[in-house]
């Protein structure tokens, strides 16, 4: 047979304690070890003196994303 305990006026066999004692603790490991969510990089703000300047840096930017990528 099962131990029963009484628990808030129920009463709970200790199978169903032990499975609930082992489901929170293998779901707070897997929160806790999952780390939080990962954040996009962004670019730093382009401070170019002209509109034309600024073109130039983003079209260098994806060019040297372009070679990076097709490196790998």
């Amino acid at each position: 047979m099962v131990a029963m305990y009484t628990i808030f006026g129920r009463q709970v066999g200790s199978h169903h304690l032990a499975m609930g004692v082992l489901a929170s603790l293998f779901t707070g490991s897997y929160l806790a070890l999952s780390g939080g969510s990962k954040k996009v990089s962004q670019t730093p703000p382009i401070n170019a003196s002209s509109p034309d300047e600024a073109d130039f840096i983003q079209n260098f930017l994806k060019q040297a994303d372009a070679d990076e990528k097709s490196k790998h």
